[in-house]
């Protein structure tokens, strides 16, 4: 009785995976690429408050620059912080072009 039923239980397995791959088509399913999709480039992000510019992600970090209201800047990452607040990797477009972290 146990050798029927394990017989049985072991053919129905084999009849499923022989009868699932039928519906892929040859060589299995089509595997395509994410397309690496690219923001159309608007104008210059300005800042809105007066900040400062840090060497990277983190509140004791040294300050590189003073950012005053109206910095035009170029956003180059968003990192989201511990705290819940995000830092913005810019790339400030006056000036030396100077690159670093202001806390949002």
């Amino acid at each position: 009785m146990h050798a029927t039923t394990s017989l049985l239980r072991w053919g129905w397995l084999l009849g499923v995976a022989l009868m699932a791959p039928a519906a892929l088509p040859a060589g299995g399913s089509e595997r395509r690429q994410p397309q690496v999709r690219r923001r159309e480039s608007g104008g210059p992000l300005h800042t809105t408050t007066r900040g400062v510019l840090r060497s990277s992600p983190l509140a004791v970090a040294p300050a590189l620059n003073e950012l005053s209201i109206g910095t035009p800047c170029r956003l180059l990452h968003r990192w989201p912080g511990d705290d819940g607040r995000d830092w913005l990797h810019v790339q400030v477009l006056n000036g030396e072009q100077q690159r670093g972290w202001v806390r949002i």
